[in-house]
């Protein structure tokens, strides 16, 4: 920004405060429609909640859930439910909370960060976009003709960065947990 900022000066220095006028209301602009859209898909999750729907997500994902982050709870496995469920339909401000949730959840407070916190923090990062929401929201406030175009593309590279994302936790879990237990043996 300090140096756009600089090279705008130097460059063209009677329209440094329009331009920054200009760029304070679009982006005023854009925080008002992407909270439009939050406000709705918040509040269908709450719809979700309400309805039930959420215990019967958690239900559906659950052998899932404990399969891949090792989680026994069941409380604990419909919040990481939640969670992914956000994650997958392209709310990740919408999911923040439960994944903050999620973390409390798993925290032994041993101060060190589980597998599970480890697993949950690379399937946000990486997280399957099955409907990604804000991106198509940004595109249709942008002016596209089509912004939903990019759902089957990013459908995909968020399948298969999830996926390499899961199996590297899991790899490097065993090799750490190989190395742990010949250190055992040595002793």
């Amino acid at each position: 920004m300090l140096s756009g900022l600089l090279v705008l000066l130097v460059t063209n220095p009677s329209a440094v405060l329009s331009e920054m006028i200009g760029a304070s209301a679009d982006a005023l602009q854009l925080c008002i429609e992407l909270c439009a859209i939050y406000a709705v898909w918040l509040g269908i999750m709450e719809l979700v909640e309400a309805s039930g729907l959420s215990e019967k997500l958690a239900r559906l994902l659950r052998p899932l859930i404990k399969k891949i982050f090792r989680v026994e709870d069941k409380e604990t496995q419909k919040i990481i439910a939640l969670n992914v469920s956000a994650n997958m339909l392209g709310l990740g401000n919408a999911a923040t909370p439960m994944g903050i949730k999620s973390m409390q959840a798993l925290d032994d407070k041993s101060g060190k960060a589980s597998f599970a916190m480890i697993m949950l923090i690379v399937v946000n990062a990486t997280s399957i976009q099955l409907l990604p929401t804000t991106v198509i929201g940004l595109r249709q406030s942008a002016g596209s003709t089509s912004p939903a175009d990019i759902i089957l593309p990013t459908l995909l590279v968020t399948f298969c960065t999830t996926a390499l994302g899961i199996f590297l936790v899991h790899l490097i879990d065993r090799l750490k947990n190989g190395r742990r237990d010949s250190k055992r043996r040595k002793a």
